[in-house]
């Protein structure tokens, strides 16, 4: 799915288990060095050029899924692959026996908007998306 990534295809998503986004980044490396022998450094550079945005579920203790995370994969600083959190959520309590909670966001803003503008999709200044 990596490599399929780094082809010039638009669009691909594919899924992962790990404990968080950072956690992926490293279980992508272990993948990937357990299916060939690459230096890590490679690994790194192709994962942060597959990935653009990646967005992590949990399971709640009332057994519910939600989304937790939603990060921007933003590349490389000295030699790790840097993983910007856009949204995170945020508990609120219980109700029901069911958690509240929602989605904050966070200090960081998108970076790599080339692609949204290319299909057509303008960032206000307002960062609400527009059609």
């Amino acid at each position: 799915m990596l490599q399929a990534m780094n082809t010039g295809h638009a669009g691909s998503m594919s899924t992962g288990h790990s404990n968080g986004p950072r956690d992926m980044m490293s279980r992508l490396e272990t993948m990937v060095m357990s299916a060939a022998e690459m230096p890590v450094q490679v690994i790194r550079n192709q994962i942060a050029s597959a990935l653009d945005i990646v967005i992590h579920l949990s399971r709640f203790r009332d057994r519910s899924r939600r989304v937790t995370d939603i990060c921007e994969v933003v590349g490389m600083e000295e030699g790790e692959i840097v993983v910007r959190p856009l949204f995170q959520f945020e508990e609120r309590g219980e109700e029901d026996g069911k958690v509240v909670g929602t989605l904050i966001r966070t200090e960081y803003k998108l970076q790599h908007t080339d692609k949204l503008r290319m299909a057509g999709i303008r960032l206000v200044e307002e960062d609400a998306v527009c059609l």
